[in-house]
């Protein structure tokens, strides 16, 4: 697209800027800004070196959000609006995109301008930067039109014609409109703006179009060139005054030197010929014949002094214009600065009306905020007056209760039915006067005696003469064990509470720790009883932890509070003891402060030795300590730091008791491994023995039930020795009328679902009487006792 806007060579400037305008994902870009570029790569890049395209991007004032909501900047952290301007820029890169491709090999630079007033923001870069030469495309398709546009309706119009009005002297701003360049000089002082309203309105003719102005002035030559100008004067509107050279005299179209110094430029510059929009005819296109009517003075002088009145009304018509136009431009600053300033003003009023709205809001709030705290205040008044009434009405009827409930208790401690009371003359009897051959044991309580009491073995336990003023605490504890019933604790019959005797089932087997120890030739228990007497300790104690109102602790768990009975069904002894024992206890005890017994030393727990309290998790220590002497016949004495370091090393299974053939090594690792955990230092380390200690035991007892039954297998007894019914060896033989012996149970039940009928030789029995057979289950006990397997004592109920 070349122009001749240049007189010769264009100005050599060392860079120009060309401003583009597009959107993010156009590729193809404006069109008045492709044309701009195309322009200045076409006419000005062969004679610099730098091409700058700049494009100005709206201010950043809001983000937008996830849920589509905008935030303002000033809302959020500098790092986060700064990372955002950052993308954005990125985006706005690809403006630049159909522009480069237009440069072709060219490489021009970009520039991202950021205001929301794209002219503003030109200016002020072209200040800044000082820049020499500025390119601007116009989407107008005239001069005059778009004009009409920028008073009229777009005001996006108004940019290019504000930049050229605006722009210093220092920098030529090149408008590129459809048909037209508009430029300035840069020596011109003041910028100028047309409006569809101008004073001055030029206009070239068509070809073939007659010159009908009401004021005409045509001077023409063998080419038919012509001029015209529309006068402001009302005056010489209707004058038409045709000034024509003599044919002798259209020969030459050449002006001599004398006669070019007079000659009519009409539009002295190319630019105010830009501006207003009309070719008027430069001085080398209007020429006159320098021989033409050299002879006729009197008509040259004529022209002469029309001419240069015309020369002079155009320059004081121009003059005017520019100054019209300072002040319309003046004015609209003005009319666009009162604009800014009333927005802000209205603006301001619309924040002080929210913030005043905002405000009372609040403050009705906080009123009704007071207006409830002081009704709360008031109810909370009302209701601590009552509660204070109330709580005099409890204590009043509390203690009330407590006295009567002191009373019931007098009585019940006077008169307790759940256990036998019996006279000191009664116990002095049944002990032959505390005869010394009845003595089978002594403890911390006192010595123990074996003797007959309603015809019943009992085991009397007597305090010693010291605690026997303790006789209200005594009353006590009596009171809540005669309250305990518990398969694997030690039953009290009866108490004297004369002198303080204890009446205890008697266990015919004694105490573990006998057996352990060997003691008074006690047998060394099979590994399957072991067992057995671990797991029924275990729920002993969980049975007295587990008792309301407050869980029981024995304190003084070893396994000389173990007792055997007959069947070797193990049961924990002196529940509740610890606490009636005197303060001058003997060496065997240990004693915290001033309190009360307290427990064996090598059962004793740790924390109850740093701490002076007994917990539950007490009584855990020391059956942890004696699972591990079940399981080896050892002193407690460093039993524990021995039993860890074998199970550490692999080598538990050397430790076990060796008077015991055939241990189950898994089975007994597992066990000590429990009585480890149970026997840590600190209490929280040691597991709960409901919900962890007493499943595994279940489990493990279970295992050894299941190895016992295949060892029995092994051992065939006689044929005699089954029931003939349940085909299982007796346990209780009984001889029936038709001579057979059977399970009493199964035959019990037998008679009375089958009429009287012979389970063997199916006649009728002459009578329904069972007879025991002692002989046989004497023989059954000692083929048991023979082989080991005394299902009676191991597989019972546990």
């Amino acid at each position: 697209m070349k122009s001749n806007v240049f007189d010769g060579a264009p100005p050599d400037y060392s860079s120009i800027s060309v401003a583009v305008k597009g959107s993010i994902g156009d590729t193809v870009g404006g069109a008045a800004s492709r044309r701009a570029v195309r322009w200045a790569v076409d006419n000005l890049l062969p004679h610099i070196d730098r091409l700058v395209l700049v494009h100005v991007m709206p201010t950043v004032t809001t983000i937008p959000s996830p849920s589509g909501s905008k935030i303002p900047v000033e809302d959020l952290e500098e790092s986060v609006v700064s990372m955002y301007k950052q993308d954005l820029r990125k985006e706005f890169e690809e403006v630049f995109v159909p522009f480069n491709k237009i440069c072709g090999s060219i490489k021009a630079e970009t520039l991202l301008l950021e205001n929301d007033d794209p002219a503003k923001a030109l200016l002020k870069y072209v200040s800044d930067s000082e820049v020499e030469c500025l390119v601007i495309g116009s989407c107008s398709p005239s001069f005059l039109t778009r004009q009409e546009r920028r008073f009229g309706k777009k005001k996006g119009q108004e940019m290019p014609l504000m930049v050229l009005g605006e722009a210093p002297e220092t920098c030529e701003v090149y408008v590129i409109a459809k048909d037209r360049v508009l430029t300035k000089s840069t020596n011109q002082l003041s910028p100028v703006k047309l409006s569809s309203e101008s004073l001055y309105s030029f206009r070239t003719p068509k070809r073939g179009e007659a010159h009908t102005d009401p004021f005409n002035r045509t001077c023409s030559n063998k080419t038919g060139l012509a001029a015209s100008y529309m006068s402001p004067s009302p005056a010489r509107n209707q004058i038409r005054r045709p000034v024509s050279l003599p044919p002798s005299h259209q020969a030459s179209r050449v002006f001599s030197p004398a006669q070019a110094s007079t000659g009519i430029r009409l539009g002295h510059d190319e630019r105010v010929r830009s501006i207003l929009g009309h070719n008027i005819v430069s001085s080398s296109n209007m020429q006159l014949n320098p021989g033409a009517n050299m002879n006729t003075p009197k008509w040259q002088s004529n022209v002469m002094y029309e001419v240069e009145q015309l020369r002079k009304q155009v320059q004081t018509t121009l003059c005017m214009y520019r100054q019209a136009c300072e002040e319309l431009v003046h004015k609209q600053t003005q009319v666009q600065s009162l604009s800014y300033e009333c927005i802000k003003d209205t603006k301001r009023v619309i924040s002080a009306l929210e913030k005043e709205e905002m405000l009372r809001k609040e403050a009705e709030e906080e009123k009704q905020k007071h207006l409830k705290a002081v009704k709360e205040i008031e109810e909370a008044k009302t209701v601590l007056a009552k509660e204070f009434c109330d709580r005099k009405l409890a204590e009043l009827n509390a203690l009330q209760q407590a006295l009567k409930k002191q009373q019931v208790m007098d009585q019940l401690l006077l008169s307790d039915s759940r256990y036998r009371k019996y006279t000191k003359e009664e116990i002095v009897a049944a002990t032959d006067n505390f005869s010394l051959s009845k003595i089978i044991g002594e403890g911390g309580y006192g010595k123990v005696y074996k003797c007959s009491l309603d015809h019943t073995p009992v085991a009397l336990k007597v305090r010693r003469p010291d605690t026997i003023e303790k006789k209200q605490e005594f009353l006590r504890e009596i009171s809540v064990l005669s309250q305990l019933r518990h398969p694997h604790v030690v039953l009290l019959l009866g108490a004297c509470p004369d002198n303080g005797c204890l009446v205890y089932e008697y266990m015919d087997n004694g105490s573990l720790d006998a057996h352990i120890s060997r003691k008074k030739g006690k047998p060394s228990l099979p590994w399957f009883i072991r067992f057995k007497i671990i797991y029924e300790t275990a729920c002993g104690l969980a049975f007295l932890h587990n008792s309301k109102p407050e869980p029981i602790v024995h304190r003084d768990l070893k396994p000389g509070n173990i007792l055997l009975d007959k069947n070797f069904v193990s049961k924990i002894g002196d529940v509740g003891l610890a606490k009636l024992i005197s303060e001058e206890a003997p060496e065997s005890v240990t004693v915290y402060r001033n309190s009360t017994i307290a427990g064996t030393l090598y059962y004793l727990d740790p924390e109850y030795q740093r701490t002076g309290t007994f917990r539950p998790k007490s009584d855990l220590y020391a059956f942890g300590i004696i699972v591990l002497q079940l399981l080896t016949a050892t002193h407690p004495n460093g039993l524990l730091f021995c039993a860890e370091d074998a199970v550490k090393r692999g080598c538990f299974g050397d430790m076990l008791d060796g008077s015991v053939r055939e241990w189950p090594l898994a089975e007994a690792e597992e066990l000590a491994r429990i009585a480890i955990q149970c026997s840590q230092l600190k209490c929280r380390d040691r597991p709960d023995l409901d919900t962890q200690v007493l499943p595994a035991l279940k489990r493990i007892l279970e295992s050894a039930k299941s190895k016992l039954k295949t060892e029995q297998a092994k051992a065939r007894p006689p044929s005699h020795y089954y029931c003939p019914i349940l085909k299982e060896i007796m346990e209780d033989p009984q001889i029936a009328a038709d001579g057979f012996t059977y399970e009493g149970k199964a035959i019990k039940a037998w008679i009375q679902n089958n009429q009287n009928v012979s389970p063997v030789t199916k006649n009728r029995l002459r009578h329904c009487d069972l007879a025991p057979n002692h002989t046989l289950k004497s023989a059954i006990q000692e083929w048991r006792s023979r082989s080991g397997l005394d299902l009676s004592t191991t597989l019972g109920s546990s």
